[in-house]
């Protein structure tokens, strides 16, 4: 009976084309790798969201698993036993069955495939009702505020009062002192849980709903619901599975009703506070708040702040002080109109230039009489202090944004360079470098916040100047996320208007009878981030002349034939628009420099592109194009940016066709192989052009790059014979399932002078038996890997060692010496089903590794040790002397499932680490003993020491049968953490700062 299930498959088999039967049979241990690579991707997901999920449930407030998760986490589970069985079976085959188990064992890849597709989204939460008590927020110092905050946090801890509104007029500090208590509730924990929403000047019930939500990580229950109240009865029942919190609501410009909006009164039964800061006395009584008012700051106060602002050359300038008192003057006491008209003269030391503003500040402030206004007209001295007039148009976008939107850095450059309001270069990196240096002014003047490397805002009252100046200007009508259900009126698009901006709208059609109808000179329209399904024909038709058109992230599902006819458009953004499947013919758009297709649906290029000579921005990175035209590219010889979908084979480059290219700077794309791939980089270094960014694939591969320079080859076949060549400066390299000679580097490889590489991946490559070959270095000053900082090494059955001398491998039995920079600023190596090393480090490399922080070996069924000590320098010491293994900087050391592995390091060696942090073990039975520490500095014997901040984490049974005969006060000074309390321990660890790393992708995480 064991011989008729496989016969019958081999039967079924059969019936298959029988190429497909041979490609089972020949390619069986492919199959069985591809196999456990997914049934251990699986797996390992499984224990992510598992440990994620009892993070959430640990929380206080009462959370249960969505129903979604629980199932899927079941179902994952039965797979996961099946696999198993499956790989019984195929371990217990014989010759016979070869055909039967590669499709057995395929058909089963894709269903894990299809599971591992589906696994819930764990930033978008795993369990329900009572979320974690909140993040801190980014503040900056508060100057003469403290008695403001005082009395706030004084009627925050008094249990009879429940709501709380902090008014005063803009820039006086309000959200500033409540960012501060924010955070100090959250360090206090008085409360389960401390909510921030921005309110701002455009009030609607279901933004403000939506910001709740989000702000408890639970949007996606009112997105289903389209009913304001149904909505507010579900965000009340949130509120209150929340527990005990407070709610802060910040700029506030009218009442709010909280039984609209779904909020719960505060009462003593919740025990939840209300806080408010708002611009009017009123709208605080209205609501019924303890009234708070923060006044502006005193004179010496002001003058406090303004000298801690304008640089230290004017501070020590006595020169100044009789021109720079009353220029604090005028700022009234207020921190905003301090802290910017102080960053417009930082270091500006002529006197003339000092009188010229305090001239300015006195006519502007003179001129008006409400006190917001003044704050206005304060700070549009900051504006027209601005030098260049592009530099103002650059500030002025910004105001295009809704209020307290949170700006790409790079986005908001690439705007700057589409509007022209950066002048034309010889590269785009150069137009791009010319808008740092702009942004980084605007932030220097305050008109801009840094809110991290990533982004900007604008101050909400900042915004209000800008919009007071572009009101001045009829050009503008900026009506962006206002949440409008339809286009303005008609009489509203006036005939001068020049820029529009109804982003971030919920605006989904646009009817016929509003189409605007005198927009001759409009030049920029911004619809990004609305709902917008379909566009009517006759829309286009009274723009002629728009330049810059952005339709990002909208539902459209197709575009107007009118848009054909846009002969003056230069930008088309067309990013995110997943429902969109083709376009009209775009040869009559000569002027076109940027188009933007990315993450549409569409499968053929447009018609008409070939025609777009001007083309310098092109991103395809589509996944269904089919093909690319020949003979596109090479029309298109202006480009500087070039995208494709790395992972579409069918978009394969040739080049032939990229060779005309002179001026590109930054590629993304696939060549179908090395041949081609060879061409391109000869022809670049031939030209002497060196890309700035890019990311090339060959072959099938599906990774994430993580540098700005990154070639990935995957599944090439045949290698051998044929170099690679690259870009000089190359910083990740990722190899995956290819057949490669013994080595990665040695004197015949074209990655031995890869100097800036810092990235290395390698997986499921059957050749390699090391990553350096030192033959060929003795005698040269090359230096293989001399800026590595990562190296990945997975599924490498043949490897061996990481460096390979002339006698074979260099391992703990062998003298060698590796080249003194190789390997130096390695910070972290990943091991992973490697079977056939048995010493990761020799100890004749660590000398070259003093920089290592991170060791993760996992799966590697031979090692035997980690770091290994050579024959001969134990004959030399003797073999009770001590062998010190130096690694002064390394934090962490992760062992996982090694049946074989002995030691740590050698009986006879001591680790001199006085940064480790985590030993973290796992089934690793064999291993007996913690090896001793001495300490970094000092030559103390081994005695009862360990590094201050280190912690041992594994199974207890693991940890009850360790060995302490040599040191038996060792166990004494060492901290161990269960693993059954590893959930504890890491939240202990996430809140010393100690973990928060990201783990490159899609390397298996090693739970």
């Amino acid at each position: 009976m064991e011989y008729v299930e496989p016969v019958v498959g081999i039967a079924n088999c059969l019936g298959t084309p029988v190429c497909k039967y041979l490609q089972y049979h020949r390619k069986l241990n492919n199959y069985v790798r591809n196999f456990k690579r997914i049934r251990d991707e699986l797996n390992c997901k499984m224990e992510d969201i598992k440990l994620k999920l009892k993070e959430e449930l640990l929380s206080p407030l009462g959370k249960k698993p969505k129903q979604g998760v629980e199932n899927w986490l079941k179902d994952v589970k039965e797979m996961i036993a099946e696999a198993q069985n499956v790989e019984n079976k195929v371990r217990n085959g014989r010759y016979l069955c070869r055909a039967w188990n590669g499709k057995l064992v395929d058909e089963k890849t894709r269903e894990m495939k299809e599971f591992l597709d589906k696994a819930p989204n764990a930033s978008e939460g795993l369990a329900m009702d009572g979320p974690s008590g909140g993040l801190p927020l980014p503040t900056s110092e508060l100057v003469g505020e403290e008695a403001a905050r005082k009395d706030i946090w004084a009627c925050l801890m008094q249990e009879e009062v429940k709501k709380i509104g902090i008014w005063g007029m803009g820039g006086v500090g309000k959200t500033t002192i409540m960012k501060h208590i924010h955070n100090d509730l959250l360090k206090e924990q008085r409360f389960e849980r401390v909510i921030w929403v921005t309110i701002s000047k455009e009030f609607n019930v279901m933004k403000i709903q939506d910001n709740i939500a989000s702000a408890l990580e639970a949007k996606e229950y009112l997105d289903k619901e389209e009913d304001k109240l149904r909505r507010a009865a579900i965000l009340s029942e949130m509120l209150k599975k929340v527990g005990k919190h407070v709610l802060i609501l910040d700029d506030v410009w009218d009442e709010v009703s909280l039984e609209e909006v779904g909020i719960p009164e505060p009462s003593d039964s919740n025990g939840s506070k209300l806080v408010l800061t708002t611009r009017s006395e009123r709208v605080c009584k209205y609501m019924g708040c303890k009234v708070i008012k923060v006044e502006p700051l005193s004179g010496q106060q002001a003058l406090t702040l303004f000298l801690s602002k304008v640089g230290l050359n004017i501070v020590q300038n006595q020169t100044l002080m009789p021109i720079l008192r009353p220029v604090v003057e005028e700022c009234a006491g207020l921190p905003l109109t301090i802290v910017v008209v102080a960053g417009t003269l930082k270091g500006e030391e002529d006197p003339l230039i000092w009188k010229n503003a305090l001239r300015e500040l006195k006519e502007r402030i003179g001129k008006v009489k409400e006190a917001e206004d003044k704050v206005i007209e304060s700070l549009k001295v900051s504006f027209n202090h601005l030098k260049d007039e592009k530099m103002k148009h650059c500030f002025l976008h910004c105001a295009l944004y809704p209020e307290d939107f949170k700006i790409w850095k790079y986005e908001l450059i690439e705007c700057w360079i589409e509007e022209g309001f950066i002048d034309d270069m010889s590269t785009r990196q150069e137009m791009k470098e010319k808008g740092h240096v702009i942004l980084k002014k605007l932030e220097d003047n305050c008109l801009l916040e840094n809110v991290s490397s990533e982004t900007v805002k604008m101050h909400d009252a900042v915004r209000d100047m800008a919009l007071s100046i572009t009101r001045m200007n009829p050009r503008y009508m900026i009506q962006a996320g206002l949440q409008l259900e339809e286009l303005p009126e008609n009489e509203q698009w006036s005939p001068d208007i020049e820029k529009v901006s109804l982003m971030c709208n919920s605006i989904s059609e646009i009817f016929i009878d509003v189409l605007p109808t005198k927009c001759q000179l409009l030049t920029t329209l911004l619809l990004q981030f609305t709902l917008i399904k379909k566009i009517p024909y006759s829309f286009f038709t009274n723009m002629p002349c728009l330049r810059v058109l952005n339709l990002s992230f909208t539902r459209i599902e197709s575009l107007p034939n009118s848009i054909s006819e846009l002969k003056n458009l230069t930008t088309l953004l067309l990013s995110g628009c997943f429902g969109l499947r083709d376009l009209p013919c775009l040869s009559m758009l000569q002027e076109l420099k940027k188009l933007v297709l990315a993450g549409t649906k569409i499968e053929e290029v447009p018609d008409g592109m070939d025609m777009l000579i001007k083309l310098r921005y092109l991103d395809l990175a589509v996944h269904t194009l089919k093909e690319i035209p020949a003979g596109l590219l090479p029309k298109l010889v202006h480009l500087q940016h070039l995208g494709f979908d790395e992972n579409n084979e069918k978009t394969s480059l040739k080049a032939e066709e990229m060779e005309p290219l002179k001026k590109l700077e930054c590629l993304t794309g696939c060549f179908e192989d090395i041949s081609e791939f060879n061409k391109f980089i000869s022809s670049m270094q031939q030209s002497k052009k060196n890309l700035i960014k890019y990311s090339l694939h060959m072959g099938s591969s599906f990774m994430d790059a993580t540098r700005d320079k990154t070639v990935t080859i995957g599944g090439v076949q045949n290698w051998e014979g044929e170099l690679i060549m690259h870009p000089i400066e190359i910083q990740e390299l990722n190899i995956i399932r290819c057949d490669y000679s013994r080595n990665l580097v040695d004197d015949n490889s074209s990655f031995k002078n890869a100097i800036d590489l810092r990235v290395c991946r390698i997986s499921e490559c059957e050749g390699i038996e090391c990553v350096v070959s030192l033959s060929s270095f003795a005698s040269s000053s090359a230096h293989p890997f001399q800026s590595l900082e990562v190296l990945y090494l997975f599924d490498l059955p043949k490897l061996s060692a990481l460096i390979m001398n002339d006698a074979g491998i260099g391992s703990a039995r062998t003298s060698t010496v590796a080249p003194s920079a190789t390997f130096s600023h390695l910070k972290e190596i990943r091991i992973v089903d490697c079977s056939s090393m048995k010493t990761l480090l020799p100890h004749w490399l660590l000398p070259n590794l003093q920089n290592l922080e991170q060791i993760w070996v996992s799966r590697c069924d031979e090692m035997v040790e980690i770091l290994g000590a050579a024959t001969s320098e134990v004959e030399e010491k003797g073999s009770d002397a001590l062998i010190k293994f130096h690694l002064p900087k390394l934090r962490e050391l992760r062992l996982h499932k090694l049946p074989n592995l002995k030691s740590i390091c050698s009986k006879s060696g001591v680790m001199v680490c006085d940064s480790l942090q985590l030993i973290h073990v796992l089934d690793c039975y064999k291993l007996k003993r913690i090896p001793p520490f001495v300490p970094l500095v000092g030559n103390g014997q081994p005695f009862a020491y360990a590094p201050p901040s280190l912690t041992i984490t594994s199974r207890k049974e693991w940890w009850e049968w360790l060995e302490w005969d040599d040191h038996p006060n060792f166990k004494n000074v060492l901290r161990f953490y269960p693993e059954e309390d590893r959930y504890a321990f890491d939240d202990v660890r996430k809140r010393k700062g100690l973990v928060g790393k990201k783990v490159l992708k899609p390397w298996p995480l090693l739970q």
